[in-house]
């Protein structure tokens, strides 16, 4: 629970911990939306979005795909095309750079009408514009930063030139900071999967120098082995001074850094929790977009949340068939439903 604090603001919620993951599923809204809600008071959905071209963050790919402070950002480029085309010419990618400049921001279909490209097989097997794919890969490989969006559309802009960090090793390690910050306390097993898919998702230019990243980490980091399970966090923290979880209940996306490892939600809670979105639906448990519902420090059961008419749906489950009995329980329930209807601007049902 050590994440779910409140920040003054947006802005210092955007720089500590340091990454808010996004994904564009709106049920009831998006994940960096949901997860912000929880850490910026009076917080909307969208307010990310809106505020975004005034913010010193940027989008990029990460441990996933999301939100980072610029100058964590900085230390991940340049960077090679992991999925580079044979129409990916260095003739072609520099004149998309050099027209996007010219104009300042543009939007995809900008590029598609001054160079049509047609349309080519995706990442995921089916066709989409050669020039929206283009785009995509320029951002990954840093040539162009996103500037803002439009109806959810990421807007381009010309990034400035990249060098590579003076101290990689030291780059490796602030960046693996930002995750220990973010998903703390980590399992071994935990600490060792999240390096892992940084370094493969965001360090491809770095293959010669990810060794030693895990072992750094472990040697800086507090630790302690409760029933058999190493645990791991910052060492300026002291997990005994924290304090206790307010008598709240806190409805959270599954991106949430809370229950984003579902290895230590299990340990932590002793059940099971998936992401069923793209699960068959007669194979689902919980629902398309279950979002873990926390009582206290406990995860008790599960929320599905939709919107009809500008109204909000509730479809709540336990873990253990019955909500809890503490006279206080109803209550904070209905605070947070309260606050997550203001937050989608809706009625509640």
């Amino acid at each position: 629970m050590r994440t779910l604090r409140r920040a003054p603001s947006l802005r210092d919620a955007l720089q500590q911990p340091g990454f808010v993951q996004a994904d564009p599923i709106r049920s009831p809204a998006r994940a960096q939306d949901l997860t912000l809600r929880h850490r910026v008071p009076g917080y909307r959905a969208g307010d990310l979005e809106r505020a975004y071209p005034d913010l010193d963050i940027e989008e990029d790919t990460f441990i996933n795909y999301g939100y980072l402070p610029r100058d964590v950002h900085a230390l991940m480029h340049p960077r090679p095309d992991r999925h580079k085309r044979d129409t990916d010419t260095e003739e072609v990618s520099r004149a998309v750079r050099d027209f996007i400049a010219s104009r300042g921001t543009v939007h995809p279909r900008d590029v598609d009408e001054a160079f049509k490209l047609g349309t080519g097989l995706n990442w995921f097997g089916g066709n989409s514009k050669v020039s929206t794919q283009l785009l995509d890969r320029m951002h990954y490989r840093g040539a162009l930063r996103v500037a803002g969006r439009q109806g959810g559309t990421r807007l381009y802009a010309a990034a400035p030139d990249r060098t590579p960090p003076e101290d990689p090793h030291a780059a490796a390690d602030r960046l693996v900071d930002v995750l220990i910050d973010t998903y703390a306390p980590l399992t071994f097993k935990g600490l060792r999967f999240i390096i892992w898919v940084m370094q493969w998702a965001a360090l491809p230019q770095w293959n010669g120098k990810r060794k030693g990243m895990l072992d750094r980490a472990l040697a800086r980091l507090a630790s302690t082995r409760i029933d058999g399970t190493d645990w791991y966090w910052p060492a300026h923290e002291d997990p005994a001074s924290a304090p206790e979880a307010p008598d709240a209940v806190r409805i959270v996306t599954p991106f949430d850094p809370v229950v984003w490892d579902r290895g230590r939600f299990e340990i932590l809670w002793g059940w099971e929790y998936r992401f069923e979105a793209y699960v068959p639906a007669p194979k689902r448990v919980r629902g398309y977009y279950a979002m873990p519902l926390l009582w206290r420090d406990q995860a008790v059961g599960w929320a599905n949340i939709s919107v009809t008419t500008g109204t909000m749906q509730t479809d709540i489950g336990y873990v253990t068939g019955e909500s809890p009995t503490d006279p206080s329980y109803p209550d904070a329930l209905r605070a947070e439903l309260t606050d997550l209807a203001r937050f989608l601007g809706v009625e509640e049902s």
